[in-house]
């Protein structure tokens, strides 16, 4: 039985070349050519071009007048100058309702997350004014909601935190929180100015799915302390000493809290649920929050006689933000602290303001710069560091509130700053008994949305490493730290980066019957091997980093096709042809490499062919002098040339 399977086989083999052959019967022989002479200097340019410059932003420039190229510029670095010409009451009218419908979001959820980062909450509320102003003249993105958002102020509170207690020196917190929103704005507006948004890409979705899911776990159990009306809370960030902090202090916990803000709780996350269920009442939700911090406030203040264990924000003073410039740091101790919490909080808010921004984008069928969005958050940030604001970007539950209120333009952050101005100027003395059991009803029904168990199990099921990675981000951040499990999980990244480029993908490619295609045999069942030929597939350039590893699966692959040949009674194996139209690029090592592999099979009578080898390749293959060593028959423009011509170049032989 084994002896007439492999006779089988072996006709089976020789069908597929004769196959091959009598489909070419007069098949041209196509030369590879060399790409079209450039200088160094030419090369240079398209090369940072191609880095730097993908989207072509100088090309409304071209051709046009002096004065027609100064309005473009204005309109590039202010996007407002676009749409203002044609903005009508018609665009007013849906821009004042988003605006003020995401106000009554915008109010509670900055001072709910201002105290999240463990800074005063009139700071929230500063940091809803003066950003939104700025973004709505710099920003590109219509329905971008700006202001504070968790993930960072989650961030900032816990890297601050370790090294200066607010409690024990308040100004010296402040200064440093404003210090790290500085220097987080200069580091975002340096990306985008210098075009090197490609930064944060190391920042990849399986990362930030556990990094946010993480986060939200802890901000959650952080929020026990309010929930609970506990006085004496751990400052750490981590599962475990939270919990134990929990049950260490069930002396501190108060019925009368517990009751307020377990019946918020249940009323927000109702009003959550009903808008996920139907977007049309998206209003419910986004009014939830202001609704109940009012309620809880009336409450608080009827009962204010019987409610003493009940925990309320005090006294906001009135006012615009002041100045802050001054209490900038420069120097010092904790510079290097600010500068760290600084570059982390802003590549964590440039990363979820870019994708927010592209998201609704997308919907609405228009395009986000990534660059100029960097420029606009980073000076947004900047700006508000010297107005008394901490870190901001877009959020993603103020801008789904704005799309779906109808927002056509940046106006709608315009008219959420004035809302919050009205507010800061007058209003502030009706927050001074809003208890703080629910502002932490508020923020664990804002994060607990970012735990995305339907993209973690998606993970697991496309790409086991990307799920390594979010697992170790998730219970990094869980159980080290905030940025220590941002930090791991942004090796993991970079180390299948490494992976893929050190050990690429190299496979056996078969003669699909009927056509001059060659595909991988594992992939197609039908594809069969060209007997004598072993045509192989490199699936990336060939670097230094990989050069060694290809010449040994090479060679490997060369060993196993005779072991083949050997068991299955084949035609012997004379050429082996290397597909190269996914070899992008070559280094010097892979000239070398290319080179001693030709050699070493010579020596065992083998040849080694390459084909359709990119432009760039066959240049360096050509100045390097190993185009010359290959010969005329070395080097094909496709796999099925090459078959075709060698074939009937031993057919003719005697």
């Amino acid at each position: 039985m084994g002896v007439n399977s492999n006779r089988v086989e072996h006709f089976d083999n020789h069908e597929t070349i004769f196959r091959i052959q009598t489909q070419t019967p007069s098949l041209e022989i196509h030369a590879v050519q060399l790409p079209p002479q450039r200088t160094t200097l030419h090369k240079l340019r398209h090369r940072v071009s191609e880095i730097f410059f993908p989207d072509d932003p100088l090309y409304r420039f071209k051709n046009q007048t002096c004065f027609k190229k100064f309005i473009l510029a204005l309109q590039y670095f202010f996007p407002i100058f676009q749409w203002a010409p044609n903005y009508n009451l018609t665009l007013l009218r849906s821009d004042l309702i988003s605006g003020l419908t995401i106000a009554s979001l915008a109010i509670p959820q900055g001072i709910s997350y201002a105290k999240l980062a463990n800074l005063p909450p009139i700071i929230g509320l500063y940091s809803s004014f003066v950003p939104p102003l700025i973004y709505s003249l710099l920003g590109s993105s219509r329905h971008l909601g700006v202001g504070p958002v968790s993930i960072a102020s989650l961030v900032m509170g816990s890297m601050l935190s370790e090294k200066i207690s607010y409690r024990q020196d308040p100004i010296l917190y402040l200064g440093m929180a404003f210090t790290a929103t500085f220097f987080a704005g200069v580091f975002q507006a340096s990306l985008g100015i210098l075009r090197l948004g490609f930064v944060i890409d190391f920042l990849s979705k399986a990362t930030l799915v556990g990094f946010t899911g993480g986060a939200a776990i802890i901000v959650s159990l952080q929020q026990l302390k309010g929930l609970l009306g506990i006085v004496h809370f751990t400052s750490k960030m981590q599962i475990v000493p939270v919990m134990i902090s929990v049950f260490n202090q069930r002396h501190e916990w108060s019925w009368q809290t517990i009751l307020l803000g377990f019946g918020f709780l249940a009323f927000l996350m109702t009003t959550r649920h009903i808008s996920l269920r139907k977007p049309k009442l998206f209003w419910v939700s986004a009014a939830a929050p202001l609704t109940s911090v009012i309620l809880s406030t009336i409450l608080v203040f009827l009962l204010k006689n019987k409610t003493h264990q009940i925990s309320i924000i005090g006294h906001l003073p009135k006012g615009v933000n002041p100045p802050s410039s001054n209490m900038l740091f420069f120097n010092g101790p904790y510079l290097a602290l600010a500068i760290k919490t600084g570059i982390i909080t802003g590549i964590l808010s440039l990363t979820e303001g870019i994708a927010v921004g592209r998201t609704f984008a997308s919907l609405k069928n228009y395009q986000v710069d990534g660059n100029k969005e960097m420029m606009a958050i980073g000076l947004m940030n900047i700006a508000g560091s010297c107005s008394s604001c901490y870190v901001t970007t877009g959020s993603f539950s103020r801008s789904a509130v704005n799309y779906n209120a109808g927002a056509q333009t940046t106006v709608s952050n315009i008219i959420m700053a004035a809302a919050v101005l009205v507010t800061l100027l007058f209003l502030m003395p009706l927050f001074n008994y809003t208890p703080n059991v629910v502002l932490a009803a508020i923020i664990i029904t804002a994060v607990i949305g970012l735990i995305d168990y339907q993209s973690a199990y998606k993970l697991w099921k496309v790409d086991k490493l990307d799920f390594l990675a979010c697992l170790c981000s998730f219970f990094g951040v869980l159980f080290i730290s905030v940025p220590l499990g941002l930090g791991i999980a942004v090796v993991i990244s970079v180390i299948k980066i490494l992976l893929h480029v050190t050990r690429p993908n190299t496979l056996v490619l078969g003669n699909i019957p009927g056509t001059l295609i060659f595909h991988n045999i594992n992939q197609y069942k039908e594809a069969s091997r060209v007997p004598s030929f072993l045509i192989l597939a490199v699936e990336s350039p060939i670097y230094f980093a990989n050069s060694t590893y290809l010449q040994e699966r090479i060679l490997r692959w060369v060993r196993e096709e005779e072991e083949h040949i050997k068991a299955n009674d084949g035609a012997s194996l004379k050429c082996i042809i290397l597909d190269m139209t996914a070899v992008t690029a070559i280094d010097t090592s892979g000239l070398d490499t290319l080179c001693e592999l030709r050699k070493m099979l010579e020596k065992r009578s083998l040849q080694l062919v390459l084909a359709n080898p990119v432009g760039n390749v066959v240049e360096k293959l050509h100045k390097s002098k190993i185009l010359d060593s290959f010969g005329l028959k070395g080097v094909y423009l496709t796999v099925g040339e090459a078959v075709a011509d060698i074939s009937s170049i031993w057919k003719a032989q005697p």
